[in-house]
C-alpha cells in the first residue's frame, strides 16, 4: 500500500478516484465533453496507478507533477487547467 505524503507532513492512503476527479475536473473546465473526460481520467489515473506501484511513500506534489505530465500528452488545455489549480484548503 503507498501512502501519499501531503502537504501539511501528514500521510494517507493513495486512491486513484481522487486523481480521476481532480483530471475530470479540469477537462471540464477545459470544456471537454464529458465522455471524453471520463476517457481520459481513466487512462490518466491508471498511469499514475502503475506509476506508484512499489513505492511506499510518494509526496502529493510528485502525483500531481505525474498526473499533469500524463494529462499533457492527451490533451493540452485541461493540463493546463490541472496544473494552475491549487487547492488552498
Amino acid at each position: 500500500m503507498t501512502h501519499i505524503i501531503k502537504r501539511k507532513g501528514h500521510k494517507q492512503e493513495f486512491d486513484e478516484r481522487k486523481v480521476y476527479a481532480s483530471v475530470y475536473a479540469a477537462c471540464l473546465s477545459a470544456h471537454v465533453l464529458q465522455e471524453e473526460a471520463e476517457n481520459i481520467s481513466n487512462l490518466v489515473s491508471r498511469e499514475v496507478k502503475k506509476w506508484i506501484e512499489g513505492k511506499q511513500e510518494v509526496p502529493a506534489d510528485h502525483i500531481s507533477k505525474q498526473a499533469g505530465d500524463e494529462l499533457e500528452h492527451l490533451n493540452k488545455e485541461a493540463a493546463f487547467m490541472y496544473k494552475t489549480h491549487r487547492d488552498i484548503s
